[in-house]
């Protein structure tokens, strides 16, 4: 259980994917189908073995909380694979970073079509009680989709500010491990980092909430990754938000 006094902390801060929503499974899927069909392609030409992506290593090794080109970049460096950086704009069909990086987002849409979302069990309560304790919330998602999912999930109306992989791009910011996009985050909700509680399940997402000397890490998985965040710079790690609980009341305007 963790007891959270909301006169010390004015604020909050929640990754999206596997925290408050279930949809870093899609995404991992997404990638898996991605990386699947590139190595089985690649193994055919080279004459090389075929060595599939692992849904669970190689998700959360390479790819999990970070930015979809540095995911791109990670997992191949770490099989050796160099290709074309590409453009932004490089269509999903083209062999470069940037054109899987899209290759990956239309399979992760097209899941998202077909299966909706999930609601992390207590994050909705959880929101309301922080507001009504007079918090201000944030979510900071490295996802392009991230807007949808929370319009799709009923949630938007619950968050005072939003930055996503669409604002990583239009203004530049370095993804996480780097704690740009908690820092927005918390500019735009208006409150210092040292007063913001930040809610992470991802390895770089702790290490750049850590980074922004953010003043409560709390991880969020289930009990045998709880050493793997508490070793990247988590305070605290819950199985889920049911146990989270606030004390006192904002002071905030």
């Amino acid at each position: 259980m963790v007891i959270i006094d909301v006169r010390r902390f004015e604020a909050l801060i929640f990754d999206l994917d596997g925290v408050i929503t279930q949809t870093a499974a899609v995404h991992a899927r997404a990638w898996k189908q991605l990386f699947d069909q590139f190595l089985a392609r690649r193994a055919t030409e080279t004459d090389g073995p075929f060595v599939p992506f692992d849904l669970e290593n190689d998700y959360r090794r390479y790819v999990d909380g970070k930015p979809r080109i540095a995911g791109v970049a990670s997992f191949l460096a770490a099989r050796g694979i160099t290709i074309p950086m590409g453009a932004l704009d490089d269509e999903a069909e083209q062999e470069t970073a940037h054109g899987l990086a899209s290759r990956k987002d239309h399979y992760f849409a097209e899941l998202l079509t077909q299966e909706g979302v999930d609601v992390s069990p207590s994050a909705e309560s959880l929101l309301n009680e922080a507001r009504r304790r007079g918090m201000r919330i944030a979510v900071a998602s490295s996802s392009h989709h991230c807007a949808e999912i929370l319009r799709t999930a009923g949630l938007t109306a619950l968050f005072d500010a939003r930055v996503d992989g669409i604002d990583l791009d239009r203004l530049g910011l370095a993804g996480k491990p780097a704690p740009d996009m908690f820092l927005e985050a918390a500019r735009r909700l208006d409150v210092t980092p040292p007063r913001t509680a930040v809610f992470e399940d991802a390895t770089a997402g702790v290490e750049a909430a850590r980074a922004g000397d953010f003043g409560l890490v709390i991880g969020v998985g289930p009990a045998a990754r709880a050493p793997e965040l508490l070793k990247h710079g988590a305070d605290k790690v819950v199985a889920t938000l049911g146990e989270v609980q606030f004390e006192g009341r904002c002071s905030l305007p």
